[in-house]
């Protein structure tokens, strides 16, 4: 099973350009998903903690960075630490610690897919079922008439990357984007032993790339208000 495309032609202004998409990948139907591995990486850490020692509690092995990982391991709850996990250090100041391809092919693989599966066994990667993530504060930092530079280092790179990929495969992935998800999550995992449908995953990812929309806006229009 490999990608695919589809060609469509348009017409501009007397020129023809082809568009190509991507077609679906196959792979397993899944409606209930048991979370087992879970990446937890939060700047509003409000919460994170409880929601933590339930996963703790349902076995879900949770793999954290920096801040967030220091908070759960304060409260006892066992951790894996990102870069022990990818075998890549946390470098950059923090600016790189997510983006690699042990988080990201563990979150965009599609399971059943022949070629995803074999990849993933070739270079040792694991699945991830969940990621709990909210970004740094952009719009509070413009709100505060931070300078420029302040500013951009307060633009989230790993975050949202991680948010898009564990939303866009939601067929498989629960992308957990608010604090406000902790408690009603809480309540379907403990019912559930630890499982989500693919339902309750759809409107998790509808939600986060509603997030990661308003974020990218805030951006855009505070760069454009800076240089006009």
């Amino acid at each position: 099973h490999t990608h695919g495309t589809y060609t469509r032609t348009t017409h501009t202004q007397g020129a023809e350009h082809t568009m190509s998409s991507h077609k679906a990948i196959e792979g397993k139907k899944a409606d209930k998903v048991k979370v087992q591995r879970a990446l937890v990486s939060v700047f509003d850490k409000t919460g994170v903690v409880d929601f933590c020692k339930v996963l703790a509690e349902l076995k879900v092995e949770i793999l954290s960075t920096g801040g967030t990982a220091k908070k759960l391991k304060e409260a006892g709850v066992p951790v894996t630490m990102v870069n022990d996990y990818t075998g890549a250090p946390e470098i950059l100041n923090g600016r790189v610690k997510t983006l690699n391809p042990h988080i990201h092919g563990g979150l965009l693989a599609v399971r059943g897919n022949e070629l995803h599966e074999a990849e993933l066994k070739r270079e040792k990667i694991g699945l991830i079922d969940m990621v709990v993530c909210n970004l740094y504060p952009f719009e509070q930092t413009v709100a505060k008439g931070s300078d420029w530079d302040t500013c951009i280092e307060n633009i989230d790179i790993g975050g949202p990357s991680m948010i898009r990929s564990a939303a866009k495969n939601s067929n498989y992935v629960a992308i957990v984007s608010s604090p406000d998800q902790y408690k009603e999550l809480t309540e379907t995992l403990k019912k559930t032993e630890g499982c989500l449908e693919l339902a309750q995953r759809k409107k998790l990812a509808c939600a986060a790339f509603t997030l990661t929309a308003k974020y990218d806006t805030a951006i855009s229009t505070y760069m454009t208000k800076q240089l006009s």
